[in-house]
């Protein structure tokens, strides 16, 4: 199973890049997620963190539990995807600029059917995204 969205961020690609790098920014935007321990490696690729899920429980989690979350691709400042092991899914982050103030995020996930509960999981990763990266806008 396959879902997808896009939104356009008033924000440059670096900088948007830059919050997505850091670690510690992954509970702010991705849903479900309340907390992260990086290893040293940071977001680099095969980097793996230590996750602990929101206090919302699901179908098939407690809340507050615990996972592992593996860094699978950080190509700056295009790309950024990583696997939530225990939930078996696969997040990618695409970042593609529009002008030099404005960025096109797109996030998709792949997973098991068990994601079909939670269709809404990339419209909300993305809408974050766009309410916590934006810039002062010119006037």
């Amino acid at each position: 199973m396959r879902m997808q969205a896009s939104r356009e961020l008033l924000a440059a690609r670096p900088d948007v890049w830059a919050f997505l790098a850091e670690p510690y920014h992954l509970a702010d935007w991705y849903p479900g997620i309340s907390g992260v321990t990086p290893d040293r490696r940071g977001s680099a690729a095969g980097a793996r963190w230590q996750v602990v899920a929101s206090n919302e429980p699901t179908l098939f989690r407690k809340p507050r539990a615990p996972g592992t979350l593996i860094v699978t691709v950080a190509d700056p400042p295009r790309l950024f995807a990583f696997q939530l092991v225990r939930e078996k899914l696969n997040v990618r982050v695409d970042l593609e600029a529009i002008s030099e103030a404005r960025t096109l995020a797109t996030v998709t996930i792949e997973g098991t059917w068990l994601i079909a509960y939670r269709r809404s999981l990339a419209r909300r990763s993305v809408a974050r995204l766009h309410s916590l990266c934006q810039t002062a806008a010119t006037l």
